[in-house]
Order: C-alpha cells, then sequence, then structure tokens
C-alpha cells in the first residue's frame, strides 16, 4: 500500500524560492516512481516577505499546518533590509526550533573525491562527521528577550539536563547507525567550554553520563575553540561531534567551509515528533533572481528529509531514495563540469539541477 506524506514547503525569501524549485521537481520525480509512498507538498506563507506584507513572520495557519504535516522542508529566510523593531532580523526557522522542541541540529559535514575543498588535505582523506547542535537553548535561550541597559547587555544562556540527556542520546544513536552502516568510526566528541564556564562542565557531566550507557563507542571532550583549529587540521579524524546551539551555529559554518561552502550544506532540526529540512545557507540577496545559486544544499536537504521519513515510517524505498539522490549529487559534484560559481564553475542553478537528474535517471 502507498503512504502518502505531507510535506510543509516554506520557500522562504531571497535565493530561497529558487533553489526550492529544482529539489521539489527531483522529489516529485523520485515519488512519482515509487511503489511505496507518494509525497503531497503544502505551501505556507512566511519569512521576512510575508512579515513584509501582513506584518506576520510565521502566521498561525503555516504553524499549525506544518504542525500537522510529516515533515517541513523550508528554504532560507529573512531578509538584511527587513528587521524587527528591536534591529534583529526575521528568522522564522528558528522560531519553528522552538515551537517544536527540535533540539537536535544534524548538519553533516561529508566531502567526496574531487570535490573542490579549501583543505589540501581533504583531496586524500575525505571529510565525514556529523556536528549535532543543540537547537533549542544554549545562548539562544533569551533571543529577542534579552536586557539592553544604557551602559551594558545582558543574554542568558540555559542549559538543562532533560534538552542535554537527549540530544546527546541522539547523538550516541547516531554514531551506533553511522557504525553499523561502514560509515562512522564509533566515537562521539562532546565539545564545550568546561574548562571556564559553570554551565558546560554541567553540559559535560551529562555527556560523560550516556556516554556510559555506551560501552561500545569511544566518548571524549574537546574545548570549542581547540575543536575550530582541529576542525581545520584534521577533520576527517571526527564521526560524530555534539555541542551547544551557539558553539553549534558557528561550528557548522566552519564545517561548511570544508565542503567549499554554505551553499554545500544541507542540516535538518529534529525533534520527538517533528523536524525541520533546510540548507545551512542565507538568503543572499546579492545573487537572488540571477539563476545562478547553488542548489546542492537544498537537494541534500531534501535526500535528508527523504531518509528520516523512510527509517520513522519503515519504507525502505524512501531510505534508498535518499541514498540514490546522495549519489547522483556526489557524482555531479566529483564530476566537476557542471559546478555553479561558488565552486568554482560557471553553472547555473537549473544546469546543476538538471546534471544531477541525469545522474539519478542514469
Amino acid at each position: 500500500m502507498t503512504k502518502t506524506f505531507t510535506i510543509a514547503v516554506f520557500e522562504g525569501d531571497g535565493i530561497g524560492p529558487e533553489v526550492m524549485a529544482p529539489a521539489l521537481e527531483i522529489l516529485r520525480a523520485l515519488a512519482a516512481s515509487a511503489p511505496d509512498y507518494a509525497l503531497a507538498f503544502e505551501h505556507l506563507p512566511g519569512g521576512a516577505g510575508c512579515y513584509r506584507d501582513t506584518a506576520e513572520a510565521l502566521p498561525a495557519a503555516s504553524i499549525d499546518a506544518a504542525r500537522a504535516a510529516d515533515a517541513i522542508l523550508l528554504a532560507a529566510m529573512g531578509l538584511p533590509g527587513i528587521r524587527y523593531a528591536d534591529g534583529t532580523e526575521i528568522t522564522p526557522q528558528i522560531d519553528l526550533r522552538m515551537i517544536f522542541n527540535l533540539y537536535a541540529g544534524v548538519r553533516p559535514v561529508r566531502t567526496v573525491p574531487g570535490q573542490p575543498s579549501p583543505l589540501v588535505g581533504a583531496a586524500t582523506h575525505p571529510i565525514d562527521f556529523v556536528l549535532i547542535r543543540e537547537s533549542t537553548e544554549g545562548l539562544f535561550h533569551t533571543q529577542g528577550r534579552g536586557e539592553v541597559r544604557k551602559d551594558e547587555a545582558f543574554e542568558t544562556l540555559r542549559i538543562t539536563r532533560a534538552t542535554s540527556e537527549k540530544v546527546f542520546r541522539f547523538s550516541f544513536d547516531l554514531a551506533e547507525k553511522r557504525r553499523a552502516s561502514g560509515v562512522g568510526k564509533g566515537r562521539v566528541t562532546c565539545v564545550d567550554k568546561a574548562n571556564v564556564f559553570r554551565a558546560f562542565a554541567f553540559f559535560r557531566e551529562i555527556f560523560d553520563a550516556e556516554a556510559a550507557r555506551h560501552p561500545g563507542l569511544k566518548a571524549d571532550h574537546a574545548y570549542v575553540d581547540a575543536m575550530a583549529l582541529w576542525m581545520v587540521q584534521r577533520p576527517w579524524t571526527f564521526d560524530v561531534m555534539v555541542t551547544e546551539n551557539m558553539f553549534g551555529d558557528i561550528l557548522s559554518d566552519l564545517g561548511a567551509g570544508l565542503m567549499g561552502g554554505l551553499g554545500m550544506a544541507p542540516s535538518a532540526d529534529i525533534g520527538d515528533d517533528h523536524a525541520v529540512f533546510q540548507p545551512c545557507h542565507g538568503t543572499a540577496p546579492d545573487i537572488m533572481g540571477q539563476g545562478i545559486a547553488n542548489p546542492v544544499a537544498m537537494i541534500r536537504s531534501a535526500a535528508m528529509m527523504l531518509d528520516w521519513l523512510g527509517h520513522r515510517h519503515g519504507i525502505a524505498a524512501m531510505v534508498a531514495d535518499a541514498a540514490r539522490l546522495d549519489r547522483a549529487v556526489d557524482a555531479v559534484i566529483a564530476g566537476g563540469s557542471v559546478l555553479t560559481a561558488d565552486l568554482g564553475g560557471s553553472a547555473g542553478t537549473g544546469e546543476v539541477a538538471e546534471a544531477i537528474e541525469r545522474e539519478l535517471a542514469g
């Protein structure tokens, strides 16, 4: 029996609609030939443009529809020129994390032979690790509610046992799955600043308690400044790393740089009942409307969505299609002849998407 999944789609701002369109086209093509699943896309308003036109960045109706959907696919949101009254940018993607308690921010960092990378060693040492960013607490806890006085300002970092236990359990489970699939090294690294902040010492204590429940995996620690160094010097030695919200925000961009840029970086924010899949890049208003945005991060995020749905609902065809899509993207990137400008090529958004479609068809 074919199961139909409803996907809530937020096209976003800037280049968002430009990279979302080919991702949806590819998903439709995969589902059209799949005997076990179908996809129904529900387009929802939200973002900076929505705020400009309606004074709502994330309408209640969009939240309700996203809650009812099986998964949420989201392109970049926000524009520098459209801000809230307090000067901060429109970030509905962060609001969704908080509303649906999407505590596990999954940021894969992976290269394939032939892929452009600023690291010389990446040519002989393929990189394949996953950064897990706790996405609901940390230094983002008081987002929009920080205290600003005449001569000083305050934001509050918050780490709770309940959320930390969930994100650590997620990280160790992922390391188990990666090792079982022959991809991972069976290693989980806690990234913190426990030598300075009591909150991070608390964070590490909770990590160590979860590590004790997984004696078959290697568990270790790294201070965030040291990890930033090691991600440049020897990123191929890591498997799964888990960290606080702000540290993860920063390190995930470094991870994207290892792959050649944000246009290559997919992501997911996953909770107990809901998940959002989106590229790590922003809305890039400087290139919007030119048809030159790199669609790879969006397409890889769509593949992550298929994989998550397939595992969650026990549909092997979805997991297999996710893997096929990843392989097709890898083949195009490794080929080197159809690349966007951020990777040193001259291809447009549509040309890259068409090349990926040809790999899938072949």
